[in-house]
């Protein structure tokens, strides 16, 4: 079955760039250290290859999937930008859809990008303290759940076979990560942290709490806040 329209893949060089530069962002602001870190980070980096692999390079997944969907492309353009989106496609392929399903994930990645510049920005500050205040005060690891927003982001923006299969394994690799660093910060702080757990969660605050999440500032050094 023939398709029309323009092939817009085969950009290995761009997905190569993307991927290098979003994998940058990642360990700028995590900064991996031991053995169970940088297995975790290597998972974001087989899904950030992944994804960019299909968004410029070729496009497995509407190779694999054209056969089952077929007349379900609008205009019958599988492999240019817009059409070769399953999200766009299943909303009815309109330009409203593709602007809405965009907006939405740049609105997720920009909002885990906060998170994740805040909470690096706290962390080295307090030099092996304690961190209870600015965004961990509504979420104990706040770093973490910036980078589950910028994969949802991601999801939301170009989802593909594979990414979807390995974005729960990523999810699982930070949860597990999150667990040993809490185990090790409960043997350095004791009942503080304790405390600290019983009344903040781990990641994701009450819906009601959000915005002040997102714009929390970062206290400074000095005890007062920057934003």
């Amino acid at each position: 079955m023939g398709h029309g329209g323009e092939y817009a893949y085969g950009m290995w060089v761009v997905a190569a760039f993307n991927a290098g530069l979003f994998l940058f962002f990642m360990l700028s602001f995590l900064k991996p250290r031991g053995g169970e870190e940088w297995r975790s980070m290597g998972v974001v980096t087989a899904f950030l290859v992944a994804l960019f692999a299909e968004m410029y390079g070729f496009p497995l997944t509407i190779y694999l999937l054209i056969g089952w969907l077929g007349d379900a492309y609008p205009a019958l353009q599988p492999f240019n930008h817009k059409f070769g989106h399953l999200w766009v496609v299943a909303f009815g392929g309109s330009t409203f859809a593709w602007a809405v399903v965009m907006g939405g994930s740049l609105a997720l990645m920009v909002a885990g990008y906060m998170l994740l510049s805040k909470g690096w920005t706290q962390i080295h500050a307090a030099r092996g303290g304690l961190v209870t205040d600015g965004i961990y005060a509504y979420a104990r690891h706040p770093q973490y759940t910036g980078l589950f927003l910028v994969i949802i982001g991601f999801l939301v923006q170009w989802p593909t076979l594979l990414t979807v299969l390995m974005a729960p394994i990523l999810l699982y690799a930070y949860a597990h990560l999150a667990r040993v660093e809490e185990r090790r910060a409960e043997a350095e702080f004791g009942e503080a942290y304790n405390e600290y757990v019983r009344r903040t969660p781990a990641f994701f605050p009450p819906l009601s709490q959000w915005k002040a999440f997102l714009t929390a500032p970062v206290p400074d050094a000095a005890g007062g806040e920057r934003g």
